[in-house]
């Protein structure tokens, strides 16, 4: 079943709550089984996104595909030796998808630069891994999740230290945050670093608040995974 709006939106309130998806759902709808797991250890908020995003690859398990989602799950790099990857989806010797789900809350200055370079390191390092025969003869599909906060620090302007020695793409002048990752993910998405991204913003306590480009929203990121696990039916 594919997931709807509904599911990424108990997803992020799960996310908050620190509740697997599950339980999350039971509470939603008032029917929470007893002895149900309540929380999830710390660093562990993700989970239900993760979760989600994974049981869209379930059509392939009937072929013998292999959905990891736990653990760590280390794939090659080029120019470094392994990276580990949130989901990975493989099938035989093919990798047939690799996603990394990341989040910010608040300490948005000092985080962002991280999670761009995180973001564009990752995708490089994994296609020159691909380009070198390191992870199957079948081109990989790269997916990207992104949950932020949205608050004061998300949405107002970034000033910005210092003056850069060239003049900046006109595009981020008078950006916020929440501006700078919609043109990051869009980017990364058209110049084919990412086959698919999807980003949240969530008020604290809350689930989706608003996903600001259609480009790169969890409808996008469903219908990309479905498009995906189609092809590797076809070759299958």
């Amino acid at each position: 079943m594919t997931a709807s709006y509904e599911d990424y939106n108990a997803a992020v309130k799960a996310f908050w709550t620190g509740r697997d998806l599950q339980t999350q759902k039971q509470i939603e709808t008032g029917k929470v089984d007893a002895g149900a797991r309540g929380s999830v250890t710390g660093g562990l908020h993700l989970n239900p996104l993760q979760e989600l995003i994974a049981r869209e690859f379930a059509p392939l398990a009937d072929l013998g595909a292999t959905v990891r989602q736990t653990g760590i799950i280390s794939l090659p790099g080029y120019y470094r030796r392994a990276k580990n990857w949130d989901i990975v989806v493989t099938y035989k010797d093919t990798l047939v998808a690799a996603i990394e789900c990341k989040s910010q809350v608040g300490s948005f200055g000092n985080n962002f630069n991280n999670r761009t370079e995180e973001a564009i390191g990752n995708a490089v390092d994994l296609w020159r891994a691909y380009e070198a025969g390191l992870v199957g003869a079948i081109k990989p599909w790269l997916g990207f999740a992104l949950v932020f906060e949205r608050a004061p620090g998300s949405t107002e302007p970034v000033r910005d230290r210092g003056k850069s020695l060239y003049r900046t793409d006109p595009a981020f002048d008078n950006s916020s945050y929440t501006t700078r990752y919609q043109l990051l993910f869009q980017r990364l998405v058209r110049e084919r670093l990412y086959d698919a991204a999807c980003l949240i913003s969530t008020v604290k306590g809350g689930g989706i608040y608003e996903e600001p480009m259609t480009e790169v929203s969890t409808r996008n990121l469903t219908a990309a995974i479905a498009g995906r696990v189609a092809y590797i039916k076809g070759l299958a």
